[in-house]
Formats: C-alpha cells, sequence, structure tokens
C-alpha cells in the first residue's frame, strides 16, 4: 500500500516537475527582453541620421564661409562612431537569424561613412586652400589700388583703366566662386591676360602684388571646381538610406518577435491550467499526510527531549574542562614571562661579570703594592731619614716615586669608581627587569625624561666587553633629538638585546669587516625611530615572518625569549619592532618606532 502511494506521489511529483520545466522553458522563450531593446536601437538610428544632416550642413556652411572652424566637421563624425558601438552591442547582428542580411546593412552603412569621411577630408583641404584665397583677394586688389592712387599723375586716364581692370578681375574671381560656370572662367582668364599686359606698364614694385593676386585668382579658378565636385559627390552618398534599411529591419524584427510571444503566451497558458491542476492533486496528497507528520512530530519531539537532557550533561562536562584549560594557559603564560625574565636578566649579567672582572684585575694589578716597598725603605731608614732622602741616590727618588704613585693610585681609583657605578647600574638594571615584566600582569610603566643617546651608550657599555672581543666596530648616527618620554628600562631591555643579537649575527663572519650602525632620529615630528643594523649572516625570507615568535632561534645556543620578548616590550609603549633584511649573508636592519613624547621643557 505504501509503496503504491509512494510511486502515486513520484509519477506527480516527475509531472508537476515536467510541467514547472515546460513553463520556464516558454517563459525564456517569450521574454521580451530582446525586443525592449529596439526603441533604443532606433533612437540611435534616429540620432544618427540627426547627425548625419547636421554634418551636411555644416559642410555647406564651410563651403561659404559662414563657418571657418571645421571641428563641426569632425564632432558629428565622431558621435556616429559612438552612437553606432552602442547600436552594435545592443543589436550585434551575428545574434540574428538572417545574420547574412544584418551583416549586409552593417557593411554597406560602414563603407558609405568611411568614404563619405574620405571625401570630407578632401573638402576640407581643398576648401581651407580656397577659402584662404578667397579671403585675401579684396585685401590684395586694396593694396594695388593704394599704389595706384599713390603713383604720379602724369598719366591718370592710363591708371584709371588699369585700376578698373583689377577690380573688374576681383569680381569676376568671387562670382565664379559662387557660380563656377565655364564663361566665368573664360571671363577671368581674359582678366588675368588683361593684368599680365598692364603689370608692364606698372613701376616694379607693383609687380610683385600683382603676381600675387594673379596667382591667388589662378588658385581659385583650379580650387573651385574640386570643391564643387566633392560636394556633389558627398550629397550623393546614401548614408541616411542606409541608416532606414537597417530601421526597417529592426521593425521586421520587432514584429516577429511579437508574433512569437503571443504565441508562446498561448501555449503558457495552457499548460499553467495544467499545472494548476496537478497542484491541486499534491495538494490533497498532502493534507492526508499531514495528520501522519504530526504524529511524527510528537515522536520527535520527546526524542528531541532526551537529547536535549543529554547535551546538557554535556556541556557542563565542556565547562569543566575549559575551567582545566584556562588554568593551564595561565601557568603557561606566566612560564613565559619567567623565562623572559631570566633570559633579560641573563643578558644584564653578562655586563656585571665585565664590569667584576675589570675591577678584580685592577685591584690584583694595583699601583698601591708599591707603597708598600716605599714605606719598607722609609721604615729602614728611620734614624737617618733626612740624610736617605737628601744624600742617598734611592732616597734623591723617592719623593718623586711616591708622587708618580699618587696619581697613579688616583687614576686607578678613578676607574673603579667608573666600573663600580657601571656595575651598580648593571644591578639596578636587573631590578628594574624583573619590575617591568610584572606589566605583563597589570603593573603600569614608568614614564620619564630619557636622552636617547645615552641610553644607546649605556647599552654598549652593557655590551661593551663581547663587542671588543668579536672586533666590532660600532657606527653611530645619532641626529638631535630632545629629551621624551620614555620607559627607560624597557627601551633599555630592547636596545641590550639588539646590539647583542647584531654582535652574534657577525660573529662567524670573516671576509668582510664586523660594522653595526647604531641609528636615531625623528620620523614626521609625531614618531621616535632608533635602529640597529649590522653586516652579519642576515634572515632568510621564510624566517622574516617567524623571527620575533616565541621560541624561534637560528643559534644553536639560543633559546628565542629575546627577539620576543623585545617585541612585548615595544607594544607596550604603544610601537612597534620591525626587521628586514636582503636575504642570507646581507645583514639586517631591526627598527624600533614609538610615538613621540617630547619632555616638559624640552623644544
Amino acid at each position: 500500500m505504501k509503496v503504491s502511494r509512494r510511486l502515486s506521489l513520484l509519477l506527480l511529483s516527475g509531472m508537476t516537475l515536467l510541467l514547472a520545466s515546460v513553463l520556464v522553458f516558454l517563459y525564456i522563450k517569450s521574454s521580451s527582453a530582446p525586443a525592449s531593446n529596439y526603441p533604443d536601437a532606433r533612437d540611435l538610428i534616429g540620432r544618427m541620421k540627426q547627425l548625419n544632416a547636421q554634418w551636411e550642413t555644416e559642410i555647406l556652411k564651410a563651403r561659404i564661409a559662414i563657418s571657418h572652424d571645421y571641428d563641426p566637421l569632425v564632432a558629428p563624425l565622431t558621435e556616429m562612431t559612438r552612437l553606432w558601438q552602442q547600436f552594435e552591442v545592443i543589436e550585434p547582428s551575428h545574434e540574428r537569424s538572417d545574420s547574412a542580411i544584418w551583416q549586409a546593412r552593417y557593411d554597406a552603412y560602414l563603407t558609405l561613412i568611411k568614404e563619405k569621411t574620405r571625401l570630407v577630408e578632401q573638402f576640407k583641404s581643398h576648401n581651407a586652400v580656397l577659402r584662404n584665397s578667397l579671403a585675401f583677394l579684396p585685401a590684395a586688389e586694396d593694396d594695388i589700388q593704394n599704389q595706384l592712387a599713390h603713383l604720379p599723375d602724369h598719366d591718370k586716364l592710363q591708371l584709371q583703366n588699369i585700376a578698373t581692370d583689377t577690380y573688374d578681375l576681383l569680381l569676376s574671381s568671387l562670382e565664379f566662386a559662387q557660380v563656377a560656370s565655364d564663361d566665368k572662367a573664360a571671363d577671368i582668364l581674359v582678366g588675368q591676360n588683361k593684368l599680365a599686359v598692364n603689370k608692364l606698364r606698372l613701376p616694379d614694385e607693383l609687380h610683385g602684388q600683382v603676381d600675387m593676386l594673379n596667382n591667388h585668382i589662378a588658385l581659385i579658378l583650379r580650387e573651385q571646381p574640386i570643391v564643387n565636385r566633392l560636394l556633389t559627390r558627398i550629397e550623393a552618398i546614401p548614408l541616411a538610406a542606409r541608416l532606414d534599411d537597417i530601421t526597417d529591419l529592426l521593425n521586421k524584427d520587432e514584429q516577429q518577435i511579437d508574433t512569437n510571444e503571443q504565441r508562446y503566451h498561448l501555449y503558457m497558458l495552457v499548460f499553467s491550467a495544467l499545472l494548476v491542476l496537478l497542484l491541486l492533486v499534491l495538494t490533497l496528497r498532502l493534507l492526508r499526510s499531514f495528520a501522519e507528520i504530526n504524529r511524527v512530530n510528537r515522536d520527535l519531539q520527546a526524542a528531541n527531549e532526551g537529547l536535549e537532557h543529554r547535551v546538557d550533561e554535556r556541556t557542563r562536562e565542556l565547562k569543566d574542562t575549559q575551567s582545566e584549560l584556562l588554568d593551564t594557559a595561565r601557568q603557561a603564560g606566566m612560564a613565559e614571562i619567567a623565562t623572559n625574565v631570566l633570559h633579560n636578566v641573563g643578558n644584564v649579567l653578562n655586563s656585571v661579570n665585565i664590569s667584576a672582572d675589570l675591577v678584580t684585575r685592577k685591584l690584583r694589578n694595583s699601583k698601591a703594592l708599591g707603597l708598600g716597598k716605599a714605606m719598607q725603605l722609609i721604615n729602614e731608614h728611620q734614624g737617618d731619614l733626612g740624610h736617605f732622602i737628601t744624600e742617598d741616590e734611592k732616597g734623591k727618588l723617592l719623593p718623586g716615586y711616591l708622587n708618580q704613585l699618587v696619581e697613579a693610585i688616583a687614576l686607578e681609583q678613578q676607574g673603579m669608581t667608573e666600573e663600580l657605578a657601571q656595575l651598580s647600574k648593571s644591578v639596578d638594571h636587573i631590578k628594574d627587569i624583573v619590575a617591568t615584566q610584572q606589566s605583563y600582569a597589570g603593573a603600569n610603566s614608568l614614564m620619564e625624561p630619557l636622552q636617547v643617546s645615552e641610553l644607546l651608550e649605556d647599552a654598549l657599555r652593557m655590551n661593551s666587553g663581547a663587542l671588543t672581543r668579536h672586533h666590532v666596530t660600532v657606527v653611530k648616527d645619532y641626529a638631535e633629538v630632545p629629551k621624551v618620554m620614555g620607559d627607560k628600562h624597557r627601551m633599555l631591555l630592547i636596545l641590550i638585546n639588539l646590539i647583542s643579537n647584531a654582535k652574534y649575527a657577525m660573529s662567524d663572519l670573516s671576509d668582510r669587516p664586523r660594522e653595526m650602525t647604531l641609528g636615531v632620529k625623528v620620523v614626521d615630528d609625531t614618531t621616535l625611530q632608533v635602529s640597529v643594523k649590522d653586516e652579519g649572516e642576515g634572515i632568510s625570507a621564510e624566517n622574516m615572518t617567524r623571527i620575533f615568535a616565541h621560541g624561534f632561534t637560528t643559534r644553536k645556543e639560543g633559546h628565542g625569549f629575546g627577539l620576543h620578548s623585545c617585541a612585548l616590550a615595544a607594544i607596550e609603549m604603544n610601537g612597534h619592532l620591525t626587521a628586514y633584511s636582503d636575504g642570507p649573508g646581507k645583514g639586517a636592519l631591526f627598527t624600533l618606532k614609538i610615538p613621540l613624547k617630547i619632555a616638559v621643557g624640552e623644544t
């Protein structure tokens, strides 16, 4: 029973799907989207016809010298070309069922527009020459008449005849420009002959002007027929007729599409009625199945309640596990902070050991030991001390020796005082490193006025022993930087680590000097920039992305805590630490940038 019900339901569903597919197909076929392009296409054709008429009007204006600007002869063609490109986008000929006819009409239009463009270009060239000569004629004739008026009066009648002949030639040339007939051309040739004869009776200074006038008249005689022929050929090009042919094709296609749409609409109406009947049948089937669905839903609700109870139990277990993970993460964070403290304290302890070693060696080799020898000589001659100092050879040297000994002991004392001061600074820095690391647990950083160049010098002194042993030359590129407000011990932590890393990066360098460049400057009046550059082993591209990661190191004896703690310290100061290298063997540049806060009283 259930199997037959399922089969009938599947059959009805299949028929419904088939009818729906047929309806979609008919809708697509009857879509009027292509027809919606026809008004736009006809509008483009109409605008092109208007532009063509405007083009021909502008040609006539140029012919009769109403307009001397040839830009209107170019603008209509440019706009027609743009409109034709739009027309080809919305009405491509290759998508038509009768694409051969469309293509023939397209090709005919394009051929005519090219021919008309070519003829217009020739017209522009010849007409420009013609207009130039016509514009020159009155001025040239006036110059000749003025020159004739100033000639001596010994032969007034002869001069009057020449002036009249010249004026008649001018009028004949202007009339020829309006009506280029053979009679007018013959009159001009007769006038030119008279002008050539009259020139011989004129003074030499007028010959050049007469020749120039005669040349322009000859040019008008030659160019005017050419311009007239070009105008005739331009007018004969049936560009508007070709556009009308394309419009006729558009109208025919639109009519055919309207016919197809009506036929497909009828098909859609029939199939829609069938689909509605099937949907009614399916609706009745669905209503009978509704009761069964409700029963199944009740069973599902009961199962869902049981599932929710199990989910609640699992959620409590997950919360307990999450609490344990948070405790573990907190312990890991505390371990990372402790590791950073130990690493940074270890860096400063190197400086402490160097200072302590220097003090020990100075005490072992102290000049104060010579004081005991001097006192021994004095004790041996207590009875005759005056005679010993004044007469004995050794005694005479004793006062000078004691003076030198006092100076040497004073220098030793000054050197040991400086080393002990440096040792005290290092011990204080160890205490401050521990205090600084508390900032990761919420402690506030201490801001104080700092002279960055002095801070760099302190960092160099704390690494001085290692730099000397590795024969590292330090280049100082310090710009003028005022006192700034900053966290002294965070900055010192960063500088000590960067200088130490640069020294290690050049430890295996043998083919070039081991040179380290320290730089400090202000960027854009808002940022303090401190840089440490080395000429060492460099950084590969794959390591650039993880150079500041916790635990990452490229040294065998390294532990990967230094640069990580430096990056964290830079972030704590609202700045950032970056690294750059051109690749292995090309050195590296580490740059610390923090916001510039000038100390009160500094400029």
